[in-house]
């Protein structure tokens, strides 16, 4: 009994969700135009289980390029009227259409001339009626039994409000380094942070000369504590890169010989290396293809920019 409930109710917000796909014309590209048009912001607003799925379209806007927030309708009529500019856009959610409380606010709408997009179930009500653009989101039936609690209807609303906000992406040209610079913190920041932020630079990064003898090298590396050293030119040119493991298979090839060489003779010629601004994550998947445990730094011109060792990745929790 409890799982076909389950499944009855999953099954009408699904075809509800279907449903909506035909339904989409003129009027979803009217609503974008205009939300795209905003020179303020996008002020989501609603009540009740409308202004529950409000806030959430108002939080997806926000991350996405669209600067948004929600003003819940009571709060609005005691005071929060003052946080709407001439500028902003309202993007109002009642399924009936007739909510008191966000009748009462277009009176503050059509005072600052804001145009408003709605999403409603009942294109007659007042709120459609007040829109510049008045979306349907009427839905055949609630999964509630009653018929009574917002369920498929909530859905095609958070449905629509998650397809604005992808149209609005895609029409602003938001990128993947835009998103990251909206999204530092979290499990989100720690994927989409870049080589740069976590990587070790200036006197952390090892460093010798191609002519440095391997007594010193050693002496570098264990100073520093990352188990490598980068071979460099005069002019900071990333020339080779001495790690742990390639000491040790020197050392076990050559003997105490190996003591006797210079870095140029020891270290691993064009290392695999990463740009600075390539993501963290892209850096992770890279050490793990090749088994390696670091990677040098550089920029366009080969010069060493730092080190990204994968003890910084475990700092920002990508494993």
């Amino acid at each position: 009994m409890i799982l076909e409930t389950a499944r009855r109710v999953i099954e009408i917000e699904a075809r509800t969700l279907l449903g909506l796909i035909d339904r989409l014309d003129e009027t979803f590209e009217r609503a974008v135009e205009l939300l795209f048009a905003c020179r303020g912001r996008v002020v989501v607003t609603g009540m009740g289980k409308s202004g529950l799925i409000g806030r959430k379209i108002s939080s997806t806007f926000s991350s996405t390029g669209t600067p948004s927030f929600f003003l819940h309708p009571g709060e609005a009529l005691h005071g929060d009227l003052g946080g709407l500019v001439r500028d902003d856009v309202l993007l109002a959610l009642s399924y009936s259409g007739e909510t008191a409380e966000l009748v009462q606010v277009l009176e503050a709408v059509k005072r600052l001339a804001l145009p408003m997009v709605s999403l409603t179930g009942n294109a007659s009500s007042t709120l459609a009626q007040a829109s510049q653009v008045a979306m349907d989101v009427q839905v055949p039936r609630e999964a509630c039994p009653l018929g009574l609690a917002p369920t498929a209807s909530t859905t095609a609303m958070l449905a629509i409000g998650d397809a604005l906000a992808v149209a609005l992406l895609e029409k602003r040209g938001f990128s993947q380094e835009d998103y990251a610079s909206l999204h530092p913190a979290g499990g989100l920041g720690s994927r989409l942070r870049r080589v740069e932020s976590v990587m070790r630079t200036g006197d952390a990064v090892p460093r010798v000369m191609p002519q440095t003898p391997m007594p010193e090298v050693i002496y570098e590396m264990s100073r520093k504590r990352l188990g490598l050293t980068t071979v460099l030119d005069e002019a900071d040119r990333l020339l080779g890169f001495i790690s742990d493991g390639d000491l040790r298979r020197f050392i076990e090839k050559e003997g105490s010989r190996a003591l006797n060489l210079t870095a140029a003779e020891c270290m691993t010629r064009s290392p695999v290396t990463i740009g600075r601004h390539e993501l963290a994550a892209t850096a992770l998947n890279l050490m793990e293809s090749r088994s390696i445990t670091a990677l040098p730094v550089v920029d366009r011109d080969g010069k060493l920019e730092g080190v990204l060792h994968i003890h910084n990745l475990w700092r920002t929790h990508l494993f």
